[in-house]
């Protein structure tokens, strides 16, 4: 089994941030370019190591180095993109980012030929051979393993609002959804993925991931997507939920508020709070209300006594955590209503355009 340990969840407040891109043409349309970007080139230094593909040939991942400090977040994260676009542009490639590309037509499309994902191609069939998404992930080291389940437990309320913020995927296989985010939608038809349970102890998580392999389940314990999770290989909780982004302040806006959050978090934990447990039922309705209206969201508050929208909970957050990114954000045109705009104005090579990252 590719297991983790209890023993990896060392160090509170280090950070890391994977991405997913699209690979392009030159007209910025989704290519299968990830075999020579990822296997026949030398990647910069930056990236050994530290670049793959995901499932279609035509969307690649990078993950940063370790970032010891929130502060040095910013340099880290350009660091990579720019390297990933010089690599890129060395192949006669370009790089784009969004939660689905709206151009990426997935029957017409390759899929990778990694065994991993030969696999899950055979054990999930159609809703993985349609899976085109891209998302964002951001790693927070927490010290403690009992500490990194309760965090992971009490983050899942705060989700959704991340989601309504990030929302930049209405369109799915070259038409409009009607949703903000339809990548989530797409990505939770996969098994093991959407809004966890609250597990009770690290034990209780642990012993749950094993099962999962041990029974054919999953094939490793990568392969539990949910949108939060203990990552118990690199001792964090690790935040799934935001679809990808072309623009780096949108990024590390979110790589502010969950360094903030889980570190907030994990204070409250070592003060002894009970926490909130709330049921899977009522977090997957905020969920939804977030991939339906995206910045228009409300949502059923944490302690169930009525709705906040998504305005309010941005205000309340940047108010108790001293972070600002997640407003400038919600102040923004959303990523969804940007696409629809510009496809609108002035068509969809203008749309394909605008995902292009610099």
């Amino acid at each position: 089994m590719d297991s983790g340990s209890a023993s990896n969840f060392t160090e509170m407040g280090t950070l890391g941030v994977e991405e997913e891109f699209f690979v392009v043409d030159g007209r910025g349309r989704p290519t299968a370019g990830t075999d020579e970007l990822v296997y026949e080139r030398d990647p910069p230094e930056i990236l050994d190591g530290r670049l793959d593909h995901e499932l279609f040939k035509c969307v690649i991942e990078t993950q940063t180095p370790r970032i010891d400090r929130v502060s040095e977040a910013r340099d880290r994260v350009l660091a990579v993109r720019s390297a990933l676009v010089n690599h890129a542009e060395a192949a006669g490639y370009r790089i784009a980012a969004a939660g689905l590309h709206p151009g990426a037509l997935w029957r017409e499309l390759e899929h990778a030929e990694k065994p991993r994902y030969r696999a899950q191609l055979d054990r999930i069939q159609y809703p993985q051979h349609r899976n085109t998404t891209a998302g964002l992930h951001v790693h927070v080291g927490v010290d403690d393993p009992e500490k990194a389940v309760w965090v992971a437990n009490e983050v899942r309320w705060y989700l959704p609002v991340m989601l309504a913020l990030s929302a930049n995927s209405p369109y799915w296989n070259g038409y409009d959804t009607g949703l903000q985010s339809a990548r989530a939608k797409i990505f939770e038809a996969l098994p093991n993925t959407g809004m966890p349970t609250t597990f009770d102890s690290y034990e209780a998580f642990a012993s749950f991931e094993e099962t999962m392999v041990e029974t054919g389940s999953i094939n490793d314990r990568g392969e539990l997507w949910y949108d939060v999770r203990p990552h118990t290989g690199h001792g964090t909780v690790e935040v799934r939920t935001p679809d990808g982004q072309a623009d780096p302040e949108v990024v590390l806006a979110f790589v502010e508020y969950v360094h903030a959050l889980v570190t907030e978090l994990a204070e409250r934990y070592e003060d002894g709070e009970t926490g909130y447990r709330h049921r899977r039922e009522l977090l997957d309705e905020n969920k939804w209300r977030a991939m339906r209206y995206g910045h228009a969201a409300s949502f059923v508050d944490r302690d169930r006594d009525g709705e906040i929208d998504l305005g309010e909970a941005v205000d309340r957050e940047c108010d108790r955590l001293g972070v600002s990114g997640i407003r400038d954000v919600y102040d923004a045109e959303s990523g969804a209503a940007s696409q629809r705009r510009i496809s609108e104005e002035d068509g969809v090579e203008a749309l394909y355009e605008s995902l292009i990252v610099e």
